[in-house]
């Protein structure tokens, strides 16, 4: 079996809202690709709901979804974080970070009331959100002699390719992009043009 090259993301970031006895939940969905990306939201969103109770979120970063957190930001412990990181996963999503920023309507929910007011505020989020598939994608450089250059393009024209970023001088390199599961085929065919290299750049 293939491995799963692709995975499902936003585009653009999205709100949602849910209302209980007098309290309000506000969600807001975001596309990120990094931690450092997730630090910069929470602080803008710290900023701007100053005066909120509560700024819980979960979010799940990488094609093969490696890295996710959970944080229930001062409720009880499990009635947040986790029903917000529970819809990134039933939409099964990643490169997403959800913030459900509370104002406290002086009643209490209890824990089964948090737990679905959370849920439903980034479902809210989720169900307007522009959601997309996007392939996971290979790098790769391949360096090669101008005698060998009308190969090098009728291989990448032949599957559909073009190059990233080129030079052709006496020694020449380009830089072009595959999805994964097509990488191996094409690895194989530039492997056989004598004198070529061909270096893995990175996955995206």
């Amino acid at each position: 079996m293939l491995f799963d090259d692709s995975y499902k993301t936003i585009t653009i970031p999205s709100d949602g809202l849910f209302k209980d006895r007098g309290s309000k939940f506000i969600a807001r969905a975001y596309p990120v690709q990094t931690e450092d990306e997730v630090k910069e939201k929470l602080a803008l969103l710290r900023k701007e709901f100053y005066d909120a109770r509560h700024h819980c979120y979960a979010y799940q970063l990488g094609f093969d979804k490696s890295a996710y957190r959970i944080n229930d930001d001062g409720e009880p412990s499990g009635t947040a974080g986790r029903p917000i990181f529970g819809q990134i996963q039933s939409f099964d999503l990643t490169n997403i970070l959800i913030v459900v920023i509370r104002y406290f309507g002086g009643t209490k929910l209890g824990v089964s009331g948090l737990i679905n007011a959370y849920k439903s505020a980034t479902q809210d989020a989720l169900n307007s959100a522009n959601i997309i598939s996007k392939t996971v994608n290979e790098i790769y450089e391949v360096c090669f002699q101008y005698p060998h250059m009308n190969e090098v393009m009728k291989i990448l024209k032949d599957h559909g390719l073009s190059p990233m970023q080129q030079n052709f001088e006496l020694e020449c390199s380009l830089k072009f992009s595959i999805r994964k599961n097509d990488a191996n085929i094409l690895y194989k065919k530039f492997s056989k043009i004598y004198g070529l290299q061909i270096s893995y750049i990175r996955t995206e």
